[in-house]
């Protein structure tokens, strides 16, 4: 699935079927979740605390529903932000003021420093990247640099959500700096840029989760709605 067809298909949903954005939001988010504590159900001893990277856009709207869901099941967990919540727009601002109504930890990073202290090094943690989604296209640069260069040299678990940010969702190329995941949870169907070889070395496992589109628009697209793992 290419980045235009990405944008397609929640265009579509949203205009032709009439399904909110928020709702693609919340499926995307709570299958993510699930996968999420599949995973550490395997690769862990116990509950491990999971710390949330967030961006702009929809992706880090998705990392404020995965939080969320993640603390229902019992999770201990950290939303580190990017940006001010106030400077978010949407249906990421709406699942933002969600966590916040929600009493979920969430700190605003405005420094590396602040980085520094809020993604943890330890081997049980795990950090999920919801920096940038599948529009973004080239270095990521300044704080959002700086928090994958952290994340890659911490000693947890790392899942990136849709694709890693740093890596070009149709060429598969890995940018300078690139968020080295040991699980992709991507969303409708695999990218495709999954496929090129250089890719595979920040992808990890990849596992494709559903956001309640109905069969007939993944027909259109050419997808399996079995979503094999």
């Amino acid at each position: 699935m290419k980045r235009s067809d990405v944008r397609r298909v929640d265009e579509i949903a949203i205009e032709r079927f009439g399904i909110l954005g928020l709702v693609l939001m919340e499926n995307a988010g709570r299958g993510a979740a699930e996968s999420i504590e599949a995973f550490a159900s395997i690769h862990a001893n116990h509950v491990p605390r999971v710390t949330v990277l967030c961006g702009t856009g929809n992706n880090g709207g998705d990392g404020y529903v995965i939080a969320r869901h993640l603390d229902l099941r019992g999770f201990p967990v950290d939303i580190v932000s990017l940006v001010e919540i106030e400077k978010l727009s949407g249906d990421a601002r709406s699942n933002a003021e969600i966590a916040q109504k929600s009493g979920l930890s969430i700190t605003v990073a405005a420094t590396r420093q602040t980085l520094e202290q809020s993604i943890p090094d330890d081997p049980d943690a795990i950090v999920v990247d919801c920096l940038l989604g599948t529009g973004a296209t080239g270095q990521p640069r300044g704080l959002y640099g700086d928090a994958i260069q952290i994340a890659n040299q911490r000693s947890g678990t790392r899942v990136a959500i849709d694709l890693p940010t740093g890596l070009d969702c149709d060429s598969g190329q890995p940018s300078l700096m690139t968020f080295r995941a040991d699980l992709t949870i991507t969303f409708v169907d695999k990218k495709d840029g999954f496929s090129n070889e250089n890719a595979k070395h920040f992808l990890g496992r990849v596992e494709v989760v559903g956001i309640g589109v109905p069969r007939r628009l993944l027909d259109e697209f050419g997808v399996d709605p079995q979503y094999p793992r």
